[in-house]
Formats: structure tokens, C-alpha cells, sequence
């Protein structure tokens, strides 16, 4: 109910109520002799006595007493009001007070009460006192002012808002039916949805930065003009990248922040997809990327009030453990088995990096031993990851042992395109054989026999940053380089990086780390770039490797000559120039340095 306005003078209307009226008292006081002979005429006629308790109703009826003498007294009240004749004082608002004031009005003694101060006034002409009246009773006001929340004196109940995960929800027509859109804006739209379509279907042919800029030609608001489906597609292909950097990350946290502006809510694989750019943007994980990681996660729960899944928990306890935030990461890991999570293959592996970066080789084994109990799958990526855990640990001869045991798997031949969506792809059906070897464990020995378990690039790459940049030992390097011909492995980009970072550390005079070993790298290295070799291309940290590694065994002209080549051949932006510019100028000045770059020590 609303009440729109108090009623006027209705504190003054209870007080007038019960007070004698000026035209009943106007010529002398009720404590003079010929008030009270009037006092006891009216008490014989039947009327109530003027006492300190208010008359009732039961009273008015006792003495037979009309209501048309109450309203003349009310009505005669209301006139002396407004006249300015009305009692002063504290007392005024007592609605029992004794009244003991005289009223002087020089006409009082002529006037008499004659019978027509007394008549009723139609009920139409005592209505037309207030200007309006609204459609409510008594009882719906007493119920107003006893209940206190129509008061408003408690806060309101709620809004109490949930995100909703039904598909009919999820999938809501985010432009109105009845809304015409622009012709040339509905044109944008269609080719949008017909880029990211073809992104979807064929990766390779459509790139990242094509579909972005589409995006970004749509007038804004421009997430109101795409529709569900394609709102979702559109998250699903520009967190598909190979390379997490910052680039994308701030690609894809653009489309996210229209996305939340414009009232929409993300699925849970959109914010781990968030989650997973703002941990691994970056080469090295600090403390920095592990909070914010946190605070999506915490964002994602307590404001969007979506829980977290299995994918969630291998996202944070991986960057804890990435950042060396090691008691987080055993946190994350105690929350995720309070949660009763399933451990699946991410978990598994992610658990035995955990125990590799704490160099705890015991860990590493009976993290492995728990996966292959648990019925899980094993692969190259799971034994690469217990060499990594073995070798971080200083036990260089159980990673050994088990580099040999992947050389006479009997798989000698890997695909022939190993690259990010094929490895996705692989990981998916490799957690699909998982699930059914363990509801059909009869099944498991021919899945196991199925996988790939050579060693690939990445294992050589690990052997060759420990036994090339951290030990030095040449002769195993060269080992490793000619056991990749043998399975067909590709030189990649991340090799040259640990060669040349080896001949920055180790060459010199009188090294086995020789200036013509390292001008043989340098001539393979440019062919390859030449061919355009996958996964091969002149970033800063590869420009700084090869300047620190020729500045230990060369010339000044010949570091120049070095730097022109590499000029001539990346594609870096004005900052990366400028940067190396700078690196230059230092490696001129002195042979040996360490120098800081984006925070990491060179």
C-alpha cells in the first residue's frame, strides 16, 4: 500500500477533538459560577461530564448523544483554530489537558449558540474540506504504521541474482526479434560468422588478428549485435593460440570485458580459458600471474556464482607451482580433494612437475606410479615430464634410463605434424581411451600399445638445456642432435635458443664450445630461417642468445655483421628494436655482463 502524503492537521484535529470548543467557552471560564450552573445544566440534559478521560464511544451512546453534536463541536473547534485564537503553551498538545484559559473575543458575550451552528452539513460539502482522498481505509493505515518494513525502516529483501547454466539461458537470442539492425551492420555480422566458422573448421587458414579486427569494425555496442552462438564461438577461436603471450592475452580480455559489459555471462570454460591467459602470458610464472589467477578464480565464485571444476583446480595449482608458490600450490590441491574431484590426466601430470621443481625424485615416482594405477594413459608428454622432474633433481642417470626405455618402445616413427592442434587433439582421445580402459580394464593393454611414446622434441630439448647450458657436456649435446635424425625430428627454434645459450655460457678460448662449432650453428640456423622452418623465427630472446654467444669468441665487426643479419630478418615492433639497440651498445662496451630484460635476470 502507498500513501502519498500525511493527512493535514490531523495531530491538530486529535487534539481539538477533546478540548471544549471556543464557541461553547468563549464568554467565561469553566471555573467561573455560571460555567459550572452550565457545567451541571448539561449534565442534567444528558450530556457527558468534561473529565480528564477521554469520552468513548460507550459513553456517547449512554447518554444518548448524537454525532451531530460531535461534528458541530469539531466543526466549531476547527473555526477557532483557524481564527489564531488557540492556546499557547506545552499543554496545547497534551490531548487530556484541562483547559483553563478564558477566551476574550469582544463579541463573545452577544453571541449565543443558536440552532444553526448546529445542523449537519451534506456529506459532500464536509468532503470538499480535503483537496483528495485515497482509496484506503483505516485498518489498511493502522496496518501501515505497525509493520515496519512498509515503513521502510528495514532494508529490502534481496535482489538475490544467479547465473544460469541452462542451455536455454546460455543460448538466449542476445539481439531483440523486434529490433530492426542496420543492413550494413547485419553484413558485418554474417562475415564475422563466416571467418570464425572457417577458423573453427580449418585452423591454418584464417588468422587471429583477421577475426579481431572484424570484431572490432562492429559499431558498438558490438556484442549485442552477435548472437549467442556466436558470441561463444568467437571466445572458443581466439583462445585457441598456440603461443600465450600478451598480445593475445589482451585480445582476448578485450572481447571478455564487452562481453561482461553488456550484461552477458561467460561459461565456465570461458573464464578458465581467462584464467589460463593471465597465468601463462608470460615465459616464467611469477607471483604476480598466480594472485592474478586468484582473483579471477575468486571473481568467478563469489560474483558470478559459478563453481569451479577439475580444469579450474589444474590451472591454479599449475601456476602456483610454476611461480614457486609451492604452499599454494598444496593448498589448491588440499581444496581440490576436499571438493571431491576426480584426478584425470592434467592432474597427474601437473602433480609430478610439482614434485620435479621441489627436487624431489621420490615424489616424482610415486606421482608416476599413482597415474599408471589410477588407469590412466602414458605417453612421451607424461615421461617428459618425469625426465624433467629427474633432472631438476640430480638424478641425470634415472633420466637417462628413461630416455632409453622411449628410444626402444617400438614406436619409431612419430607423426609426421606433431604440432599444437594435433597435440590437443591426441590429449583428448588419449583421456577418452582413459575413461574406457577403466570401465572396460580388458580393453587397456591395446589403448596402451596405441600411444606414442618415442621421445619428441621436447624431451630433446630437455636434455639439451641441462647437459647443454647447465653442464656444458658438448659430446652429449652432439649425441642428442644426431638421435633426433634418427626419428625425424625437425630442428625447432627452442634448440637453436639452448645452442647458442650453451656457446654464450661455455665458449671461449681454449673451450670445447669452439668459435667454428659455433659458426656451423649460426650457417644452420640462417638456412633454416631461410626455409621458413615451423616454429623458427627471430624473437629478442633469441637475438640477445646468439649476440652474447659471438661476443665470447668474436670480433667487434663480426658481432655487427651478426646484427645486421639478424636486423634484416625479424620482425620485431619499434620497443623490441629500440631494446636490442640498447643490448647492442652494451655488448660493445664490455664482453661479459648481466643485465636485466622485462625483469629476468640474462
Amino acid at each position: 500500500m502507498r500513501i502519498l502524503s500525511r493527512i493535514d492537521g490531523s495531530i491538530c484535529g486529535a487534539i481539538l477533538s477533546c478540548r471544549p470548543p471556543p464557541s461553547l467557552s468563549s464568554t467565561v471560564s469553566l471555573h467561573s459560577s455560571g460555567a459550572r450552573d452550565d457545567y451541571k445544566e448539561a449534565i442534567r440534559n444528558g450530556l457527558p461530564a468534561a473529565t480528564n478521560r477521554r469520552p468513548t464511544a460507550y459513553s456517547w451512546k449512554k447518554h444518548n448523544i448524537s454525532c451531530n453534536f460531535i461534528i458541530a463541536r469539531h466543526f466549531g473547534s476547527t473555526v477557532a483554530t483557524l481564527s489564531g485564537c488557540r492556546p499557547s503553551g506545552f499543554s496545547y498538545f497534551n490531548p487530556n489537558f484541562h483547559c483553563t484559559r478564558k477566551w476574550n473575543h469582544s463579541n463573545a458575550g452577544s453571541d449565543s449558540i443558536g440552532p444553526s451552528s448546529r445542523e449537519i452539513s451534506p456529506r459532500d460539502e464536509l468532503l470538499a474540506f480535503v483537496d483528495q482522498y485515497d482509496d484506503t481505509s483505516v485498518e489498511e493505515h493502522l496496518e501501515f504504521l505497525r509493520d515496519p518494513f512498509l515503513r521502510r525502516y528495514a532494508p529490502a529483501d534481496g535482489p538475490y541474482l544467479t547465473v544460469s547454466d541452462r542451455r536455454e539461458d546460455v543460448d538466449l537470442q542476445s539481439v531483440d526479434a523486434s529490433q530492426s539492425i542496420d543492413p550494413e551492420q547485419a553484413g558485418a555480422v554474417r562475415s564475422l560468422w563466416r571467418t570464425v566458422i572457417s577458423k573453427l573448421r580449418r585452423p591454418t587458414t584464417v588468422d587471429l588478428d583477421t577475426i579481431y579486427d572484424q570484431y572490432q569494425a562492429l559499431p558498438e555496442p558490438r556484442m549485442q549485435l552477435l548472437p549467442a552462438r556466436l558470441r561463444h564461438q568467437l571466445l572458443v577461436v581466439l583462445g585457441r593460440t598456440e603461443r600465450k603471450d600478451s598480445k593475445s592475452m589482451l585480445r582476448y580480455f578485450s572481447v571478455v570485458a564487452d562481453v561482461k559489459n553488456s550484461g552477458f555471462p561467460l561459461l565456465i570454460s570461458e573464464w578458465n580459458t581467462a584464467m589460463s591467459f593471465a597465468s601463462r602470458y608470460v615465459g616464467r610464472s611469477t607471483e604476480v600471474e598466480a594472485e592474478a589467477a586468484l582473483h579471477l578464480w575468486r571473481e568467478m565464485e563469489k560474483v558470478a556464482g559459478i563453481q569451479a571444476s577439475d580444469v579450474t583446480f589444474n590451472i591454479l595449482f599449475d601456476v602456483a607451482s610454476k611461480a614457486g608458490k609451492l604452499g599454494l600450490a598444496e593448498m589448491i590441491y588440499q581444496e581440490m580433494v576436499t571438493r571431491g574431484y576426480q584426478f584425470n590426466r592434467y592432474h597427474h601430470v601437473s602433480l609430478i612437475h610439482y614434485f620435479g621443481l621441489k627436487q624431489d625424485a621420490g615424489g616424482v615416482r610415486a606421482a608416476y606410479k599413482e597415474m599408471v594405477d589410477s588407469g590412466e594413459l602414458i605417453d612421451s608428454i607424461v615421461l617428459n615430464c618425469v625426465i624433467s622432474g629427474f633432472l631438476a633433481s640430480g638424478e641425470e642417470d634415472a633420466a637417462e634410463r628413461v630416455y632409453e626405455k622411449m628410444k626402444v618402445s617400438g614406436q619409431a616413427e612419430p607423426l609426421p605434424d606433431r604440432n599444437y592442434t594435433t597435440q590437443k587433439n591426441i590429449t583428448k582421445v588419449l583421456m577418452m581411451f582413459a575413461k574406457l580402459a577403466k570401465r572396460y580394464p580388458d580393453m587397456r593393454p591395446s589403448f596402451q600399445r596405441s600411444t606414442l611414446m618415442s621421445p619428441s622434441l621436447q624431451t630433446y630439448r630437455l636434455l639439451i638445456n641441462h647437459y647443454g647450458i647447465k653442464l656444458g657436456d658438448l659430446s652429449k649435446v652432439a649425441q642428442f642432435l644426431d638421435e633426433m635424425k634418427e626419428f625425424n625430428i625437425p630442428l625447432h627454434g627452442a634448440i637453436f635458443l639452448a645452442l647458442f645459450k650453451a656457446f654464450g655460457k661455455h665458449g671461449g678460448a681454449g673451450s670445447d664450445w669452439s668459435a667454428d662449432k659455433l659458426g656451423n650453428v649460426w650457417k644452420a640456423f640462417l638456412n633454416a630461417l631461410d626455409a621458413n622452418t615451423d616454429g623458427l623465427y627471430i624473437s629478442t630472446w633469441m637475438a640477445m642468445a646468439i649476440l652474447r654467444a659471438f661476443s665470447r669468441c668474436s670480433s667487434r665487426d663480426q658481432i655487427l655483421d651478426i646484427y645486421e643479419s639478424l636486423r634484416s630478418r625479424w620482425d620485431l615492433d619499434p620497443t623490441d628494436s629500440r631494446f636490442m639497440m640498447d643490448f647492442l651498445q652494451k655488448i660493445m662496451q664490455q664482453r661479459t655482463f648481466t643485465m636485466q630484460y622485462r625483469g629476468i635476470n640474462l
